[in-house]
């Protein structure tokens, strides 16, 4: 099966951008008074949002409490600061968005980052061609709610069906089963374990092979 519209994860799936949120984790621990975490650390509590992570590296380090307002204060400060320094693009991922858009693919983003560092590392980057960025706080819900990836699609005039949801992570899978979306996971990136649910319809060595399952199918019906 080919797809018309593909709607792609951020972190983990086009992206590396572990590095700068363990930066900007340890700065919320730093703010708590507390010791820093390890980049193996920080890769596994990614993948729930911003505030899930610091949550997690708070709980990690034995931080009492539940009022994380200033810790959170401190992750994004520090992160608006460095979001692209050590973030980088994984190895055929900008060939594949340029081949994508010149073949005429409509691209979308759906990721839990917040919308404005998003679209800030994509410019960063060069990650370009999305004709829609959906980020965790630009409807008030986050994945593995289905209304981020259906807002994305709607947005993109796709169809579920005809949409591929690339992604690499328990929540991507969740996200996609859950709105009825064809979902594609690519190894390598920030999985925590074995998938649960059910298993995706692909699964992929490297982000490139997307355009194998998308650009075959541009400007006709699936079957």
């Amino acid at each position: 099966m080919t797809y018309a519209t593909v709607v792609f994860d951020l972190d983990g799936t086009l992206i590396d951008s572990a590095p700068d949120l363990q930066t900007a984790a340890n700065a919320a621990l730093a703010h708590a008074g507390r010791a820093p975490i390890d980049l193996a650390t920080t890769i596994g509590f990614i993948g729930d949002g911003v505030e899930m992570l610091v949550r997690r590296a708070l709980r990690a380090r034995h931080h009492p409490g539940d009022d994380v307002a200033g810790p959170l204060a401190a992750f994004h400060a520090a992160y608006d600061r460095c979001h692209a320094e050590r973030t980088r693009p994984y190895p055929g991922a900008l060939a594949l968005l340029d081949r994508l858009a010149a073949a005429g693919v409509p691209m979308g983003l759906c990721t839990n980052k917040p919308e404005g560092p998003a679209r800030d590392i994509c410019a960063a980057l060069g990650l370009t061609g999305f004709g829609v960025v959906v980020g965790g706080d630009t409807l008030g819900v986050k994945k593995p709610d289905p209304a981020p990836l259906l807002h994305a699609i709607d947005a993109l005039g796709g169809e579920r069906r005809t949409t591929l949801y690339v992604g690499d992570s328990g929540v991507d899978r969740a996200t996609a089963a859950a709105a009825g979306v064809p979902f594609a996971l690519v190894a390598g990136g920030y999985l925590h374990g074995p998938l649960e649910g059910p298993p995706p319809e692909h699964r992929l060595d490297r982000i490139a092979e997307v355009a194998d399952l998308t650009i075959p199918a541009h400007g006709r019906t699936t079957t």
